[in-house]
């Protein structure tokens, strides 16, 4: 009897190992070969229906290796134009971690695919990314070894125009340049820049072997006849990656790559940078010479990801490291280009034209100039809506943006190294205010105009006369509450933090109120603990948040209206000096102009305005060098910093209360 159940057993078990087998196998036999988990797959009909049609590619999955690269249904919504089947398939069964530099095609001439990554790991094939997920490892009937991988854009091989009699096959760089009339590349011409190319005889820079990428500016490009003389071999050099291809939708944007012209005493880099939907190529001069000055051209990619046999090309709309133009004209440059719908400052442009074009006539005029150019995204902010009519309006915030001088970013570091870092726009009323943070590759630029702080996005776009730094908000528009200021502002953050203690920040949010609010910047708090050590470590551990909360209510003044610098600088004159109303009680001070200054003198302190008149959308910022502070104001006895300790002593007590009475009952 026992023998028989321990038979019975082990049969089951049996049956049941053969059925988890069945289970797991059943995907598999479902979908015994490629083709026919291509045919049962709805998302990738559309190139199941292309590769049955094609003779080449049917022999090919019925009786060798091979590797499929497979768009999805979506990725040919996207796609214009003939869909090259034998351009998605190789002839070696290869999965994601065997995928080499290059992957040789079935198509004619058998031009290569090109394998990249991203910063963030993903493969791509060319432009196309892979979806890892989705790849797939099986056996066709004749036992061989084929592997599917599924891609987020249709490959386009370099193909020739319809009425092309020559062949061109799988042409490199300088055949594409030599040939570029008789091949698929749209309405776009290479002739002026394959004459210097000739002319500077750097056709083997073309030619080399390896794994490129080829910068070619299009006619359209050289409209100003002087602009081809301008190219010569360090030129043609600066449009050229050596060994590392890339395609735009796997670049690392704004991650510099060194070019051919890399030398001792000529430095070019080359990046990509992204804007509104458009790609854009940008060489950066770092060292220049007698022919070639320093500074950043922007070119814009009008045909991207061309594959030849030893890399890939970029249609540029302009030549790059060349500097030929003004500022004005590089910003009527946008009105110019043929695809204006998406030109990087089209916005900017259209805004300047909008309001009578007065404002281009005079940076004409200037000698020098530095415009801080919004981005096209930038002026769809909501916050301008109620003025972007406003003509007068628009034109003293579009004055704003303008500074009569060259002003490139190492000389705002400058600035900043010696603590000038605010700037007169060209009315030379109101000021910027730069502020840089982090380092090397993480440094970011900040600039302040009228209550907005926006980010240099592209910095040092450089011009005959000066720069260009797009940025990506529109100065001078409010759009934020003083709660909102304080805390995006890195250079009023220990106010904030100071706030935070005592909950003494969320009143900031209220709308239904007017704030003029006398801010201390962290270098303000910084000359306090050298001045006021005491005070100074006090207010910031948060055992002092009462006092700290005191101390601000003091800099808070609420009242029906907000206060300009030049209105309290009208009051004193009548009065001699002003009250105004705080959250606690009142402020009195003086506020009085010096050399064209504001300065706030209070308890026989002047204290310098940094910056005046930051508009938010509830009040007033007036960021000060130093806050409204003394010694006295935080005392270690009495309320000052022993409250807590008070407190404390308070709860202990009440506790020996609370369990004398519970011993008395029980």
């Amino acid at each position: 009897m026992f023998f028989h159940k321990c038979t019975t057993s082990a049969a089951v078990v049996s049956r049941l190992q053969a059925l988890l087998v069945l289970c797991i196998a059943l995907p598999t036999l479902a979908h015994s070969t490629i083709l026919e988990k291509l045919r049962d797959d709805p998302d990738l009909s559309q190139f199941y229906s292309l590769l049955e049609q094609n003779v080449v590619a049917n022999y090919t999955l019925s009786l060798r290796s091979c590797t499929l690269f497979v768009p999805t249904n979506e990725a040919f919504q996207r796609h214009h134009g003939n869909t090259h089947v034998l351009y998605h398939i190789a002839t070696v069964a290869m999965s994601q971690d065997q995928l080499s530099k290059t992957i040789i095609t079935d198509m004619d001439g058998n031009p290569p695919l090109y394998v990249t990554k991203n910063r963030n790991g993903d493969v791509y094939i060319n432009n196309a990314r892979i979806i890892p997920s989705l790849s797939v490892v099986l056996s066709n009937a004749a036992g061989k070894r084929q592997v599917m991988h599924v891609i987020d854009e249709v490959l386009v091989p370099l193909t020739t125009l319809s009425t092309t009699k020559t062949d061109i096959i799988n042409p490199d760089a300088f055949q594409f340049l030599q040939q570029a009339d008789l091949l698929n590349i749209g309405e776009n011409r290479l002739r002026t820049y394959r004459s210097q190319v000739t002319v500077m005889r750097k056709e083997s820079l073309y030619q080399s072997p390896g794994y490129h990428t080829f910068l070619i500016p299009v006619d359209e490009g050289f409209k100003q006849t002087t602009r081809s003389s301008l190219v010569d071999n360090k030129v043609i050099d600066g449009h050229v990656i050596l060994n590392n291809v890339i395609f735009t939708s796997a670049a690392q944007m704004e991650t510099p790559q060194t070019t051919a012209a890399f030398e001792d005493n000529l430095k070019v880099t080359v990046s990509f940078y992204e804007s509104n939907g458009k790609v854009y190529a940008k060489s950066n001069t770092i060292i220049g010479d007698g022919k070639h000055a320093s500074g950043v051209v922007l070119a814009e990619i009008v045909k991207a990801n061309i594959p030849v046999r030893n890399g890939v090309v970029h249609l540029i709309h302009r030549p790059l490291m060349v500097i030929d133009t003004t500022v004005a004209q590089f910003l009527q440059s946008f009105k110019l280009m043929d695809d204006n719908e998406n030109g990087a400052l089209r916005k900017f442009y259209e805004v300047i034209m909008d309001i009578g074009g007065e404002v281009l006539d005079d940076i004409n005029n200037m000698g020098e100039v530095t415009i801080l150019a919004p981005s096209n995204d930038a002026w769809n902010a909501s916050s301008l809506n109620n003025i972007i009519r406003n003509r007068e309006k628009m034109r003293q915030i579009i004055n704003m943006h303008i500074i009569k001088e060259r002003l490139n970013v190492e000389k705002i570091r400058q600035k900043n190294q010696n603590m000038i870092a605010q700037v007169p726009t060209v009315d030379n009323k109101t000021f910027l205010y730069f502020n840089i943070n982090g380092e090397g590759s993480n440094q970011t630029i900040t600039v302040e105009g009228g209550g907005v702080n926006a980010t240099l996005v592209q910095a040092d776009v450089t011009q005959t006369n000066g720069y260009v730094h797009i940025i990506d908000k529109v100065l001078g528009v409010p759009y934020t509450t003083v709660f909102g200021k304080i805390e995006s502002d890195p250079m009023l953050s220990d106010t904030f933090k100071l706030g935070q203690f005592s909950n003494f920040n969320e009143q900031l949010n209220n709308t239904q109120r007017r704030f003029t609010y006398f801010v201390p910047r962290d270098k303000g708090w910084q000359k306090t603990e050298i001045d006021l050590p005491s005070a100074h470590k006090k207010l910031f551990m948060k055992d002092f948040a009462y006092h700290s909360k005191s101390i601000l209510e003091r800099h808070l003044v609420i009242a029906d209206r907000a206060f300009t610098m030049k209105d309290l600088v009208a009051m004193t004159a009548e009065s001699d000096s002003i009250v105004l109303p705080t959250f606690r009680d009142s402020l009195k001070v003086k506020v009085e102009e010096e050399a064209g200054r504001y300065v706030i003198i209070w308890n026989y302190k002047k204290i310098n305005v940094y910056r005046p008149d930051v508009e938010c959308t509830n009040g007033i910022i007036h960021v000060i060098d130093y806050p409204l502070l003394e010694e006295k104001d935080v005392v270690v006895g009495g309320i000052g910093g022993s409250y807590q300790i008070q407190e404390n002593i308070y709860i202990l007590l009440a506790n020996i209360f609370m369990l004398a009475i519970a011993k008395f009952l029980y």
